[in-house]
């Protein structure tokens, strides 16, 4: 499918991700992965941020709000069931490992971090799409360009803390 990866490697393709049980076997799905200069820690803490705001297009998918940059207090404190980015359900975590959401019955997404070297880590995510391949298609090259923004925002604002500078 066009569109359907990203950054990911033969081995992040190959990996399993617990949103692949999630949906149906043959649910369509999109690889993106990134690597950050930050500790694992750093990276996971900013994925909990996904509970306030997505760090993609704020104009599109944030109602015109900008993202918090700045980590906020309390949203490290994961359960499941929590909303996420508005539209999606928690639906399990590992603290520094991964975090895997839920949208109605046709979405499932799992970002996994693991460290690549010291002090940096690679961000892996899978997005499984149980819908017809003439609607996931579109949906995947709209993902594709959310996503990427979103992983590259959450790049800079890791890397950036990891640093222990305030600009970004």
């Amino acid at each position: 499918m066009i569109g359907a990866r990203w950054g990911a490697t033969a081995a992040e393709l190959a990996a399993p991700q617990p949103c692949d049980t999630l949906l149906r076997t043959d649910a369509h799905r999109a690889d993106r992965a990134i690597s950050i200069d930050a500790a694992v820690g750093v990276v996971f803490r900013w994925l909990c941020q996904l509970r306030a705001a997505p760090y993609s297009y704020d104009l599109l998918d944030n109602f015109g709000r900008r993202s918090p940059r700045t980590l906020t207090p309390g949203l490290e404190r994961l359960a499941v069931g929590q909303r996420v980015m508005t539209v999606f359900t928690l639906t399990s975590f590992g603290t520094d490992e991964q975090l895997t959401i839920r949208s109605g019955r046709h979405t499932a997404v799992t970002y996994a971090v693991r460290a690549e070297r010291e002090g940096s880590t690679r961000l892996a995510v899978r997005i499984r799409f149980a819908l017809p391949r003439w609607l996931a298609q579109p949906i995947v090259l709209g993902d594709l360009v959310m996503m990427r923004k979103q992983l590259l925002t959450l790049k800079l604002l890791a890397e950036r803390d990891a640093r222990g500078t305030s600009q970004a």
